[in-house]
């Protein structure tokens, strides 16, 4: 997702929350994030709509892989990353919502339990640049997962934490931001996605 100052919130987002007033990035921090947002695959590319396979292998290649989406994802100014982003069929993603909090990574995610309340938020996407609409989703989950080494492990997470993950599993299973908004912002926001294919 993308970060939290760049989203506005009236509910969301796992990167996209209430709206805040951003200082303008220094020149090292805009290079560093323009850099790993040329590693993130962009609306159009149809990796973005496949089903992610389960990890099968827990090896010194995957636990780097992890390392290295957690700094992109940083390097991004986003709060969370899926592998689909990143062009690898693999059911894996990686977040953090508080920025002095650790890099957590879910191998295999299953979600086990959503709760009935829900609230409508603001997301945003690094795959989806300039895009933010209103999703609604559950405001707390319990998900099964792996960590790299293949350990078994269970997430409880409520508030933005539970939106980022969900909003990155749902990459995972090929599904947009574009998919759970209103037909009106959908419709805004695939404007402005052409605008910007037509632009580059």
């Amino acid at each position: 997702m993308a970060s939290m100052a760049e989203t506005r919130q009236d509910v969301d987002v796992p990167e996209e929350v209430v709206e805040v007033e951003q200082e303008p990035l220094d020149a090292e921090t805009l290079a560093r994030r323009e850099a790993a947002l040329r590693h993130v695959v962009q609306f159009g590319d149809p990796v973005l709509r496949a089903a992610a396979r389960p990890v099968e292998v827990f090896d010194d290649a995957l636990r780097a892989q992890l390392e290295q989406m957690g700094a992109l994802m940083n390097d991004a100014l986003g709060i969370g990353l899926a592998a689909t982003q990143l062009g690898q069929l693999s059911r894996f993603l990686v977040y953090r919502v508080e920025p002095d909090s650790p890099v957590q990574a879910l191998v295999n995610p299953v979600m086990e339990w959503s709760s009935p309340e829900r609230e409508w938020m603001e997301e945003g996407c690094l795959s989806l640049p300039g895009v933010h609409v209103d999703v609604e989703r559950p405001m707390h989950v319990r998900v099964r997962a792996q960590d790299g080494h293949g350990e078994r492990l269970t997430v409880e997470a409520s508030g933005l934490e539970a939106r980022v993950i969900q909003h990155e599993m749902d990459h995972l299973d090929g599904v947009l931001i574009l998919d759970r908004t209103p037909r009106d912002q959908r419709k805004q926001a695939m404007r402005i996605l052409r605008e910007r294919l037509q632009a580059a």
